[in-house]
Order: C-alpha cells, then sequence, then structure tokens
C-alpha cells in the first residue's frame, strides 16, 4: 500500500454524485472452529468470493536496521511457494482465474483473493502456500528488489513523495512512521533472505490478522476455509508500534528542487475515528477542503486567485497517529501568495465557524456520496476489513449517514476553535518557491 496514509474523508468522499442510499448491507460475523473472526456478506447471485485479509502493523513491524523488509517481502509472496517457482505459481493461479494481491502499507499488510466459488478449494491452497510456505528463491529476490530499487529512484525525484516523506520524518522522527516502510536504497540492498523470512515472522501472524469474505459463501465454509488457509501461521507476531505523538511545530520548511511547480504539504494534529467529536470534525473539514469544488479552500485557491488546479486538506487517520493534513502545488511565484491564504483560510474556519447553508450543504454532499461506494464485492470487502482495522463496530456501514446527519451547527462551531489550529500549521514546500518570508 503506497499511500501513507489512509484517508478518513475517503470513507465519504469518493464520488461528489448524490444517489438513493442503498439498502442496509448484513455482515455477519463469523468465528472458525480454530478462533479466528471475520465479517461475511453473503451474495450468491455471482458464483465469485473477494476475500480480505490485512495483517496489523504492516511495514512498522520492520525490525530495526532492516526497513523496507516488510514490503520487499510481501512483494515475494506470489513469486513462488511450495514446491512452485514463480512461473508455475503464476500459470496455477491463472488456470484456475484467481487473482491474489499483496500490498503493503504503514499500517498494515494488505492480502486481496479473488476466485469463483466452484474453484474456491484449489485457490485457496496456493494463497495458502502463498502465506505460509513462500520460496524466496534468489533469482526472484533480486528481480524484485530491482523493481524496489526502481520504485525508490522514482519517488527521489517526485516532489509529493518527498513532501510527505519530509513532513512525516519531521512529525515522527521517533517512530516508524518518520521513515518510508519501502525503504531506502540502502537499506533493501543490505536485505538477505534470512532478513526476509524474520520479516514474515514479525507481521504475519494470527494475534493481528482481520478478515472479511463477500460473495457467494456462508459462515461454515468461511469457518473452515480461515482455518485452512491460516492455521499454519504463528500465533503471535512482533510487538505492535506505540502511538505517535507529532513532534511538529508550527512553521514552515523549504527542501530546494528544481520543478517549476512547487508542492506544498501542510497540517498539524488531528482527532482519530474513536474521538467523541469526530464527525463534527469530519464534517467541518469537508467544509474547509473537502472534494469537490465547494471547499473554502478551492474557492479562494483556485476560483478567486487561480493559484492552482486543486487543493485539498481534511483528517487523515493511521492505527497510531491522527493528522488534519492537505495539499496544493502551484508556480514557484506564487507559493508566498498560496501559504497566506491557507493561512487566512485556516484562521477564519478557526475563529467563525461555518454556515448553516455550509453545514447542510457538506452533509447532503457527505451521505449522498457514501452509498455509491458499495458498488461490488470486492470494495465491500474492502470496506469491511478496513472497518475491522480501525476498530468501528459492525453496524457502522449502516449507521454512518445516521450520524453525520447529526451533526449540528453547534457541534461544528464548538469544534471548530479545538481542531483547527493556526498557530501550529507547519508547511513543506517543496521546489523553488518564490514569495515566502517569516510571515508565511
Amino acid at each position: 500500500m503506497t499511500a501513507p496514509l489512509r484517508l478518513v474523508a475517503a470513507l465519504g468522499l469518493a464520488l461528489a454524485v448524490a444517489a438513493p442510499a442503498r439498502a442496509a448491507i448484513d455482515i455477519t460475523p463469523v468465528t472458525s472452529p480454530g478462533g479466528i473472526d471475520a465479517w461475511m456478506v453473503e451474495e450468491h447471485s455471482i458464483p465469485m468470493v473477494a476475500l480480505e485479509l490485512r495483517f496489523e502493523g504492516g511495514g512498522s513491524l520492520d525490525a530495526e536496521g532492516k526497513r523496507g523488509a516488510i514490503n520487499l517481502m510481501a512483494a515475494l509472496l506470489e513469486e513462488g511457494a511450495g514446491d512452485m517457482d514463480a512461473q508455475a505459481f503464476s500459470i496455477a493461479a491463472d488456470e484456475l482465474a484467481a487473482r491474489f494481491d499483496f500490498d503493503v502499507g504503514p499500517d498494515s499488510l494488505a492480502v486481496s483473493a479473488r476466485f469463483l466459488s466452484e474453484n474456491a478449494d484449489e485457490a485457496l491452497e496456493l494463497l495458502r502456500l502463498a502465506l505460509t510456505e513462500p520460496r524466496f528463491d534468489e533469482s526472484a529476490i533480486e528481480r524484485v528488489r530491482g523493481q524496489v530499487l526502481s520504485n525508490l529512484a522514482s519517488d527521489a525525484k517526485d516532489p509529493q513523495t518527498i513532501a510527505t516523506d519530509r513532513y512525516n520524518a519531521l512529525a515522527f522522527p521517533n517512530h516508524p512512521y518518520g521513515s518510508p516502510h519501502e525503504g531506502t536504497p540502502e537499506s533493501v540492498a543490505a536485505l538477505t533472505r534470512d532478513d526476509l523470512v524474520a520479516a514474515r515472522g514479525r507481521v504475519m501472524a494470527r494475534d493481528r490478522v482481520h478478515v472479511a469474505a463477500v460473495g457467494d459463501i456462508d459462515a461454515q465454509e468461511l469457518g473452515a476455509m480461515l482455518d485452512d488457509l491460516l492455521g499454519g501461521l504463528p500465533e503471535t507476531g512482533a510487538p505492535l508500534p506505540d502511538q505517535a505523538a507529532s513532534a511538529l511545530e508550527g512553521g514552515l520548511t523549504v527542501v530546494e528542487f528544481d520543478t517549476p511547480q512547487s508542492v506544498v504539504a501542510f497540517g498539524h494534529e488531528g482527532i482519530g475515528m474513536d474521538h467523541p467529536d469526530f464527525f463534527p470534525a469530519f464534517v467541518l473539514t469537508q467544509i474547509l477542503g473537502g472534494g469537490g469544488l465547494n471547499s473554502r479552500l478551492m474557492e479562494e485557491v483556485r476560483r478567486e486567485r487561480g493559484l492552482t488546479y486543486g487543493i485539498y486538506a481534511g483528517l487523515w487517520t493511521q492505527l497510531y497517529a491522527d493528522q488534519l493534513r492537505g495539499f496544493v502545488s502551484t508556480v514557484n511565484d506564487r507559493v508566498g501568495e498560496t501559504v497566506s491564504v491557507v493561512r487566512d483560510e485556516w484562521q477564519r474556519m478557526a475563529e467563525e465557524g461555518v454556515t448553516e447553508e455550509e453545514l447542510e450543504r457538506a452533509k447532503t454532499y457527505l451521505t449522498g456520496a457514501y452509498p455509491l461506494r458499495f458498488d461490488g464485492n470486492e470494495r465491500i470487502a474492502n470496506i469491511l476489513v478496513g472497518m475491522q482495522l480501525d476498530d468501528m463496530p459492525i453496524d457502522y456501514v449502516n449507521t454512518r449517514n445516521a450520524k453525520v446527519e447529526a451533526v449540528t451547527l453547534d457541534d461544528v462551531q464548538r469544534v471548530a476553535a479545538r481542531v483547527i489550529r493556526p498557530d501550529d500549521l507547519h508547511f513543506v514546500v517543496v521546489g523553488k518557491p518564490q514569495g515566502l518570508d517569516a510571515g508565511n
């Protein structure tokens, strides 16, 4: 999972078009005979199953001095398993019309599987081998290592990645969040096969797995499937990280980079989904900088002044930290003006809050867009496993819009002065910006 953060606002901002609400989703909790918990939605109209696994901790569980090991290890899981090399494994999956994806982010290792229900046993045996008996052949290690190093070289030339990485390094200097989970060219080049074997044991364990299944399957089948699939994994993995308190203070950091447009990452601490004021803050930040053309930042930065094609700000959560963050890019000679406008809008929101019209428009948008996310088994499974990772209640998908609707103007005004903190706003600018001074 290359994106460094999970954007909370995406829970409601995937699409900007309102639509009638989908019927309630019937989620069934399942516990396998071996004690593995899962959420399931039965949908027998299409003979396919979408299975999602999330191993909590992800790239944050790299051993000291082995940054990028979990990311490289996960990329090798479908490069041969059991007595099959990479080519044989790929052919076997294709013959079954099965698809497997392995991805890593700062918070989780994601495993996605799609297969025909008539081929479930054979497809899951392939997946079991990938999870419990990966080969880590030296030839595959070197090939995939080369791909990772190529991606890192590309990232080193990408202003947005540079801005994100520098922001994270400043905010979380003593936490795994402070460095890219993909590692550095030096750390990745030094990884050995033994490091990858050890990395698998650190993150892929039964005590941290979350599971969702959607499709042509029932509770009994799912329970037996999970024990067969995951029973061979170790019970426990490496200790999960501590919470990450932000070390970032208000101010400005400039990273010189030869590009005609500067990228600006900005933000400060936010609040998480478990906070009692989350939903007022969620609606508030939608008005400030959410998707579409109606946010205040889009109005002032793009429509009024033409400083950018797009600007975004919203609540971002990770398992161990919460932020209110935004991004914008603009030509170098207008960076100072752009930063000033963002600061002004931050200050205005903190002092004045929002209007009743803005509140109702935001709530209409958020409640109308949300049902559109549930448009297929794969997306539903992905949402359900994400809910588990975030420790959300099983009825969240059916109660979320009511929580948005319940937000009042008084709620938003009360929260604005506490969540929006202009003095704490820090800007990381990557480029050759002009017009920045102490006042910015």
